[in-house]
C-alpha cells in the first residue's frame, strides 16, 4: 500500500428531515447564490422549503437556475459575475452532481481574478473559494463529498475535470426522500456512474491494499442489490438511502488512497459527452465492458497475451466476478473463464437489469468522424491508465462500442 493523506472535512447531514440545517449557512454570511437546474426542485416543493428556511435565517438569496446536465462554463461565468457584483458570501447547490460541480467552480471563480475556465484547465490556480453547500437530489457523482468538478465548453467540444481541496463542500444535506422522483433513466445512469467511479479505483496494479479493495467490492455489491430495487420501487427508502451513501464513498478517496489507479473510462467518456452531450452514466456503462473485453483479448499495448500485466488484469477481473457478482460456481474454474463471465455479468446488469442503452448508436452516436480526435485528446489528457492504451486502441474501443 502506498503512502497517503486522507481528509474529507465535509459535514454530512444524512436522512429524513435534514433540510433545516440550511439555517447554519447564517454562520457564513447573509448572501447566498442558489444554483439549480430545471424545475424539478420547484415541482417537488424542495425549493419553497429551502427558501423559507433561508429567509427565516435572514439570508438574502440570489438565484442561478438552468444549470445543464453537462454543466457549461458559460453558466459558471454568470454565477461568478453575480457573486462579484453582489458581494455574495457563499454558494448553495440544490440538485445533482452537475449542479454541485457548477457551484464549486463558481465559488472558486468568485475569488479568482481571471476567467473561471482557467481554473478548469489548471486546478493549481485555485487558491481559495467561497464556502460551498449542497442539497443532493440525485445519487450518482459523489460531488457532494469530494474535491472534483467537471465542466464543459461545448463551443470547443471540451469537457475537463478539475480537482482541488478548496472545492470540497463545507456541508451537504443528503435526504434520500429527495431522490424518490428521479426518473428510471437517471436512477440507472446514476447507479452506473457510481459503479464506474468504484471500478476506476478497483482496477489498480497495486494489489496489496486489501481494505480499499474490499471497500470497493462492497460498494459495487450495494449498487447491484439496490439499483434494481430503486427502479422498481422509486420510493423505497432503504434502496435510495444505500445508493445515496454509496455514491460519495466511490470517489472521496476511501477506495483510492493508497493505490495508484489510472482512470481509464472517464477520459474516454468525457470526450463522448464533449462532442455529443450524452448522459455521462450511460456513456460509462457502454464503454466499460468493451474496455474490459479489449484488455482480456490481450491486445492492449502493454499487456500482450501471456505477459505479467495481462495475467494481472485477468486475475483482477476474475476476483471482480467472484467477489462482486458472486460467481461461486466458477471458483474452481480457470481465472480467464471467470473473468470473461464477469464481463458478461456486468453487461447483463447494465443493459438488461438497469435498462441502459447498450451501444453508442443507441444514444445517438452513429458516425465515427470524431473518434480519432476524441481518442487523441483522451490519451493526451488521461491522468494514467490501468493498462496503457494508444490513441488507435481507444479508437478501436469506440468502434467496438458503436
Amino acid at each position: 500500500m502506498m503512502n497517503f493523506t486522507y481528509t474529507v472535512p465535509t459535514k454530512i447531514h444524512f436522512g429524513k428531515g435534514q433540510l433545516p440545517h440550511l439555517a447554519e449557512l447564517r454562520d457564513y454570511g447573509d448572501k447566498v447564490l442558489l444554483v439549480y437546474g430545471g424545475g424539478s426542485i420547484k415541482r417537488s416543493g424542495l425549493y419553497d422549503d429551502a427558501m423559507a428556511i433561508l429567509k427565516d435565517a435572514g439570508i438574502t438569496v440570489y438565484e442561478l437556475p438552468g444549470i445543464e446536465p453537462n454543466p457549461r462554463i458559460q453558466s459558471v461565468r454568470k454565477g461568478v459575475e453575480m457573486c462579484r457584483a453582489e458581494g455574495i458570501a457563499m454558494v448553495l447547490a440544490i440538485g445533482g452532481g452537475s449542479t454541485i460541480d457548477a457551484a464549486k467552480v463558481i465559488a472558486a471563480g468568485a475569488v479568482y481574478d481571471g476567467d473561471a475556465w482557467d481554473l478548469v484547465l489548471d486546478p493549481g490556480l485555485i487558491k481559495g473559494a467561497l464556502p460551498i453547500f449542497s442539497v443532493l437530489t440525485l445519487a450518482a457523482t459523489g460531488s457532494e463529498m469530494d474535491m472534483v468538478a467537471v465542466i464543459s465548453d461545448m463551443t470547443k467540444n471540451e469537457k475537463w475535470g478539475t480537482r482541488n481541496p478548496h472545492l470540497l463542500p463545507t456541508m451537504s444535506i443528503l435526504d434520500p426522500t429527495y431522490t424518490y422522483s428521479v426518473s428510471k433513466k437517471q436512477t440507472a445512469a446514476g447507479t452506473a456512474d457510481m459503479m464506474s467511479h468504484t471500478m476506476e479505483n478497483y482496477f489498480s496494479m497495486e494489489v496489496a491494499a486489501e481494505i480499499q479493495t474490499q471497500f470497493a467490492e462492497g460498494i459495487l455489491r450495494t449498487c447491484i442489490k439496490y439499483g434494481p430495487i430503486a427502479l422498481a420501487e422509486p420510493d423505497n427508502y432503504e434502496a435510495r438511502a444505500n445508493l445515496m451513501w454509496a455514491a460519495p464513498h466511490a470517489i472521496n478517496g476511501l477506495c483510492r488512497d493508497g493505490l495508484s489507479p489510472g482512470w481509464c473510462i472517464h477520459p474516454m467518456e468525457h470526450e463522448l459527452s464533449a462532442f455529443y452531450d450524452i448522459t455521462h452514466g450511460e456513456g460509462l456503462a457502454i464503454l466499460t465492458p468493451v474496455w474490459m473485453e479489449f484488455l482480456l483479448r490481450g491486445k492492449a499495448a502493454a499487456a500482450p497475451m501471456g505477459s505479467d500485466a495481462y495475467l494481472a488484469v485477468m486475475r483482477r477481473l476474475a476476483r471482480f466476478g467472484r467477489n462482486v457478482f458472486g460467481l461461486d460456481a466458477a471458483r474452481r474454474a480457470q481465472d480467464v473463464i471467470v473473468a470473461e463471465s464477469a464481463v458478461l455479468s456486468l453487461k447483463s446488469f447494465f443493459f438488461e437489469t438497469l435498462g441502459i442503452p447498450a451501444t453508442l448508436s443507441a444514444v445517438g452516436i452513429t458516425e465515427e468522424d470524431n473518434f480519432e480526435v476524441m481518442a487523441e485528446k483522451a490519451v493526451k489528457n488521461a491522468a494514467g491508465w490501468y493498462v496503457p492504451l494508444t490513441a488507435d486502441e481507444v479508437v478501436e474501443i469506440f468502434r467496438a462500442a458503436k
